[in-house]
Parts: structure tokens; C-alpha cells; sequence
């Protein structure tokens, strides 16, 4: 399996939805062994972890919490940065060294980040290749064309291929229509949450402030996730300016780092409602799990989101949520709000409801939690083991 990230190095969804996918394959007897194209310790014991490292090369480290920069320590002691064009190059160089000597019989990619290299092993070993695509390029440039160096790889990915799984029918949508390869070549596999995973809050919530502002008759609104243009935070901020006129003693808890960030305060500030908005930067562990729990009303405002997990984390810590109906957690979470990512004014009238009404709030929050209870990795494990037993019978006939 090629993948980019694992928790707790990763900058997003794709490691997690990783990690928990390989934990239930490794429950169906799938040995796995999860290259990354860097080394750190996720201290996880169910697959082989190994890092592509290239020739010459004694570790390769990722910087920060973004997946554009690696810090490569050659043996020499000398230090180079790359970039994430050059390293997702260097990781195809590196995965076709690392596969001599070793036995295999499906190769797993995930993303375009490490498409390159499933190619090369395909072409070099001739094992079936499964696709899984968490996102593509016009997802990530919110409905744009984006960059054409990821689309050229995508699309010659998807083609290469000999199973593309989607994360979500709006996904599937998106390449069938962005790439025109035949839609019975992608199958549908929803991400999904595994309870007995998520980590219990403690008593005392990180943020003071608004469990304070809480207890004097504030609400709470609270978004996670990438301060980037797929996100549709500025549409979200506009939707808050018509919430906090009508519902002036409204807080919104904005979790996130991009490059919008700067945009974005920005805009509050032009809106008038700069007061009512808190950024915190990126987040993870306890802050993270408290930022969840110390809202009244989740967010998604995404333009394009090919899943989203995070509506299914906020409801994990009692809080329900708004969703896009621009997004593949819609297609499987019934017990949310919905609306257009594009209309702000019907955005702003389901916040402002959700946060006057506590009995609306209450049922969206009870009935969810049952839905979410019922959540599991095991669907999506199952059709993925059935696709590597297809292509296997297969690759042998």
C-alpha cells in the first residue's frame, strides 16, 4: 500500500481514513505493508511501515504539518529541503528500488501524491493496481480546473488502473466526468468512523473563553478543516455576518491553517464581525477534541468535499452539524442539516435556527448520535478485500 501520511503525522483526513482502513484490513487477515515517504514513529502494530528512503539517503523528515516539504539527511550529513513536485518524484524512484526482493500481490495507492510510483510498479512487476481516490485536483481548486501537471497524473492514473475506488458517489462523479473513463470502472466505498476509536474528553475543555461565553447565554458555531479555497469559508463568514445580526451573542470557532488564512481574517473584519470570530490555527490531540466539543452547531461549508470526516468527529463529542449537500458525508449522514454550499442566505437561516432552537439542537444531536453509533470500517474492508480477491483470480487466470 502507497499512502502520503499516517496520524500522527498528517495534515488531514487522508491519514486518518488510511489508518483506519488498514486497521480493518489487518482484522481480515490482509497483510499490508504501507510505504511513506518519510520516517517517524506512529507507533502502530497491525502492518509493516517502512519509509521509501532513496540511495544515498540516510532519513527523510517531514517539516511541520503540511505534506509540501521534506528535510532529506544524506549519509554525507548534508541537508536538502524538497519540495512536494520533486518529492512525490523522488518517492517513485525510491518505491521501484524498495520492491526488489519483496512478494506482493496487490499494490494500493492512494491519491495522486503516490500515483507515479503505483504506475512504475505496475509496469514493473505487473500486479493489479487498485486507484483510491480521496480527492482530485478540481476538488481541491473548489469546482476549478487546478493544476494540469496533477490532472495529467491523475488522468493517466485512472487509466492505468485496474479498479478506482471513490470515497463518495460525488467523487465518482467528478472523475467519470473530469477524466471520461467508463463509470463502471469506479466503485463507491465510503469513508466512515470507527467508535471504539475515538478518544474520550476530559473535564477541562482547552477553550475557557467560550465554555465561559457558554455559560452566559452565548452559541457556539465551530469549523474544521483547511483554510483553502475547497473549504467555502468565505462563505460561511458571509452566512455569519446575517447569523450574528440576528443572534448578536453568536461565537464562531474557525480550527484550520491554509493559505487563506490571512484572506480570511480579512474578510471578518470588512464584514463587521471580526469580534465574533476566532482563528486558532491548526489543531490536534485534546485541542482538537475540545474544539468539537465546545461548539453547539458544526459547520461543513465546503464547495467540493469528496468525503469529510470531520461532521462525523463533531458528533463523536455531542455536537451536530450543518453540512453541504456539496459533500460525500451527505450522501451517508441522514441525521444533519443540510444546504448548498453557495447559498449563503439558507446557510445563515439553518445556523440561526440551530442555534435559537435547543430542542432542534437536541434531536439533530440525539438522533445522530444512534446513526453515528452504527458506524464501522467494516463495510468499506470487505469490498476492498473482495476487489484484491477479483483482481487477484485475475492477475493468476
Amino acid at each position: 500500500m502507497l499512502g502520503w501520511e499516517l496520524p500522527p503525522h498528517n495534515s488531514g483526513g487522508l491519514g486518518t481514513a488510511c489508518l483506519q482502513l488498514c486497521k480493518a484490513l489487518s482484522k481480515r487477515n490482509v497483510d499490508i505493508e504501507f510505504i511513506l515517504p518519510y520516517e517517524a514513529d506512529h507507533g502502530i502494530d497491525f502492518m509493516a511501515i517502512t519509509a521509501a528512503t532513496p540511495q544515498g539517503v540516510a532519513s527523510v523528515i517531514r517539516s511541520g504539518i503540511a505534506y509540501d516539504s521534506y528535510k532529506y539527511i544524506k549519509e554525507d550529513g548534508s541537508v536538502e529541503w524538497l519540495g512536494i513536485y520533486d518529492q512525490q518524484e523522488l518517492y517513485e524512484k525510491s518505491v521501484e528500488q524498495l520492491i526488489d526482493g519483496r512478494e506482493f500481490d496487490i499494490v494500493h495507492a492512494h491519491d495522486w501524491l503516490t500515483a507515479r510510483a503505483a504506475m512504475r510498479v505496475k509496469e514493473k512487476r505487473g500486479c493489479p493496481l487498485i486507484l483510491h481516490l480521496h480527492s482530485i485536483e478540481s476538488d481541491r481548486a473548489g469546482g476549478q480546473g487546478g493544476n494540469p501537471l496533477v490532472r495529467e497524473i491523475e488522468e493517466l492514473a485512472v487509466y492505468m488502473a485496474d479498479r478506482v475506488i471513490a470515497v463518495s458517489q460525488h467523487t465518482k462523479n467528478c472523475i467519470v466526468r473530469d477524466y471520461g473513463i467508463p463509470a463502471d470502472k469506479v466503485d463507491v466505498v465510503h469513508n466512515s468512523i470507527e467508535v471504539s476509536d475515538i478518544v474520550p474528553l476530559d473535564t477541562d475543555n482547552t477553550y475557557r473563553y467560550l465554555s465561559a461565553m457558554r455559560a452566559h447565554g452565548h452559541r457556539v458555531v465551530v469549523s474544521v478543516g483547511r483554510l483553502t479555497v475547497q473549504k467555502g469559508l468565505p462563505q460561511l463568514l458571509k452566512a455569519a455576518k446575517e447569523v450574528i445580526y440576528r443572534a448578536p451573542k453568536t461565537l464562531f470557532l474557525i480550527v484550520g491553517s491554509g493559505e487563506q488564512y490571512y484572506e480570511l481574517i480579512t474578510l471578518a473584519a470588512d464584514l463587521g464581525i471580526g469580534a465574533n470570530i476566532l482563528f486558532t490555527d491548526f489543531q490536534r490531540g485534546k485541542r482538537l477534541r475540545d474544539a468539537f466539543a465546545a461548539g453547539d452547531l458544526f459547520v461543513l461549508p465546503s464547495v467540493s468535499e469528496p468525503f469529510g470526516l470531520t461532521p462525523l468527529e463533531a458528533i463523536s463529542y455531542g455536537t451536530p452539524s450543518l453540512v453541504t449537500k456539496q459533500s460525500g458525508v451527505s450522501e451517508v449522514f441522514r441525521n444533519c442539516l443540510k444546504v448548498d454550499y453557495w447559498d449563503v442566505n439558507e446557510m445563515a437561516n439553518q445556523i440561526t435556527a440551530a442555534v435559537q432552537n435547543t430542542p432542534l439542537r437536541d434531536t439533530l444531536r440525539e438522533n445522530a448520535q444512534v446513526e453515528y453509533q452504527q458506524m464501522s470500517w467494516d463495510n468499506a474492508s470487505d469490498k476492498i478485500v473482495g476487489f484484491y480477491n477479483q483482481h487477484m483470480a485475475g492477475a493468476t487466470a
